[in-house]
């Protein structure tokens, strides 16, 4: 055999083991190339908390919205109102805007619109009239105004419509009546006591505070006085009657005819703000909690302000529970005392007796003793009859049920004649006051709830963001910004049903429950760690 013949097959046996080994170490490099390349990302991708994308930016800019609530006004100028020069002048419009010096992050500026016209003939026919209540009936019939909207109607400052005394008038309705003057300076003199009374109808900066209360610093805005009910989509209403004492008093109440004839119909008014729905009960042997103080001067008991506070507590635990009740509940309580501590009057700050005899506890109810006529012991054997006389108790829980909304009197300007309520309770435009104070406080909420949610999921990165999560944040945002936009082009109604979506929307995204799936909480504890992460940041003091 040839030399090179047995070299050749000695290296071919020789190298056959060496290239296995390359050939298996260059499958062993491309199998863990391809779980590398291909198998990472796919972990990763399987593994990774899903978050849905979130409007980060829009969130973010929502805490520098500027609010401009516009309140259309129409001025209508009879004949002899303003000076022949000024008339030709009509029509034309004024617009009047300042900033509420609130100290909040969101800007608010109010925008008065005044559109300035002539009177039409049959506006000049009801005008001439010397009964504002008439006149204000044959306007009625004309036209029916939108909500937020203002009619304001000047008249001759000689004219018997309004008391000489008198240089203006609110009215019931969405409108009111300003006296005119013949000067050279007529439009400026009248179009500043137009804004002073549009200011009574509409938009104040207490009415705009209270709204606010619970996004304001603790300073005299916030104030417990000034803390009406939270903007909700429902409110109960429990009225109760508590007897302590039913071997002495055998008590009747017609309440339901009652709530049907003076509730009921302020609540139809009130409906714009929310669904409202209302029991009754009768608790017998239910103490108030606190000991009367007995005043020998007039042999009668009394309730001293400072211990009002104390009386709540222990009758609250009879009502029944609210814990579990999806809107807030408002409590209104008739107390007819015990034989032993009769009569019981509640006292003042100055120690005088409260003339209605009631008080009432913001965002709770209001409670009234009424106390049984001496004579009735009398002429009778225990337990007395007692028929409670309900028009004299609905006034009061009337009255208060509209401090409780914060509907408290207007400040009018001086020699401004008010005008009663209309048979419901309510005038027209107090409830416009209150649908621009529960937009304003629907949008302070909402804003804040998405605010905080966005840095919950800043903070947390492994919490699970669903898409419908996501989508109810968006919605949340586009009912902001449409709220915003209907605010200021004047359409109220609107705004107040976008500022409701952005609510609903910005709670169900916080508080839906795959945000905290992930996290090591109980599930009775996940939802007190949201509501304590949205509520721990106390608002910011602006100067």
């Amino acid at each position: 055999m040839p030399l090179s013949n047995i070299k050749s097959t000695s290296f071919s046996l020789l190298s056959s083991p060496l290239i296995a080994v390359i050939r298996g170490k260059r499958a062993a490099l491309f199998f863990a190339a391809v779980a590398i390349v291909l198998g990472l990302p796919l972990w990763w991708k399987t593994t990774e908390t899903y978050r849905a994308p979130l409007p980060y930016s829009q969130i973010s800019g929502l805490n520098a919205l500027q609010l401009r609530l516009m309140v259309p006004i129409t001025v209508v100028f009879t004949r002899d109102s303003v000076p022949l020069d000024d008339q030709e002048k009509l029509p034309f419009t004024v617009v009047h805007e300042r900033e509420i010096p609130l100290k909040y992050k969101m800007k608010i500026k109010c925008r008065f619109q005044k559109a300035y016209r002539r009177a039409l003939d049959h506006e000049e026919e009801a005008l001439s009239l010397d009964n504002v209540k008439e006149a204000e009936a044959m306007l009625a019939e004309q036209k029916e105004q939108s909500e937020g909207s203002l009619t304001v109607f000047v008249i001759s400052e000689h004219s018997l419509l309004l008391p000489q005394d008198m240089m203006s008038y609110i009215g019931p309705e969405r409108t009111a009546v300003v006296r005119g003057i013949m000067h050279r300076e007529a439009f400026n003199i009248i179009g500043r006591r137009i804004i002073q009374v549009a200011q009574a109808m509409s938009l104040t900066e207490d009415v705009l505070a209270a709204a606010l209360a619970d996004h304001l610093p603790e300073d005299k805005w916030s104030s417990d006085k000034r803390r009406p009910l939270k903007s909700s989509l429902g409110y109960e209403i429990t009225f109760s009657l508590l007897n302590p004492d039913p071997k002495s008093h055998d008590v009747y109440w017609d309440i339901e005819g009652a709530v049907r004839r003076y509730v009921q119909p302020f609540l139809n008014v009130l409906s714009a703000v929310g669904n409202f729905s209302v029991d009754s009960q009768i608790l017998y042997y239910a103490m108030l909690g606190v000991n009367p103080r007995f005043d020998p001067a007039s042999s009668s008991y009394y309730l001293a302000m400072n211990s009002l506070p104390h009386v709540i507590n222990p009758v609250e635990s009879r009502l029944g529970s609210s814990a579990t009740s999806l809107y807030p509940v408002l409590n209104f309580l008739l107390y007819v005392p015990e034989l032993a501590h009769s009569p019981l009057y509640i006292q003042d700050k100055d120690g005088a007796p409260v003339a209605t005899n009631a008080f009432h506890s913001p965002r709770w109810g209001g409670i009234m003793v009424y106390n049984v006529d001496p004579k009735a012991y009398n002429s009778s054997e225990l337990p007395v009859r007692v028929e409670v006389d309900m028009v004299r108790v609905m006034e009061v829980f009337l009255s208060q049920l509209r401090l409780l909304f914060g509907i408290a009197q207007p400040q009018v300007p001086p020699r401004c004649l008010l005008s009663g309520p209309k048979s419901e309770g309510l005038m027209t435009w107090e409830l416009d006051r209150l649908l621009w104070a529960r937009s304003v406080e629907n949008l302070a909420t909402a804003t804040t709830t998405l605010t905080s949610l966005a840095q919950l999921l800043g903070k947390i990165g492994n919490i699970v963001i669903k898409d419908d999560v996501a989508s109810e944040v968006y919605k949340a945002v586009a009912a902001v910004q449409k709220a915003a936009e209907e605010l200021a082009s004047g359409h109220l109604s609107s705004a107040f049903v976008a500022s409701q979506e952005a609510v609903t929307s910005s709670e169900r995204a916080f508080f839906d429950p795959s945000l905290l799936h992930l996290l090591y909480f109980p599930d009775d504890q996940k939802f007190i760690f949201l509501e304590a992460h949205k509520s721990w940041k106390k608002p910011e003091k602006i100067d």
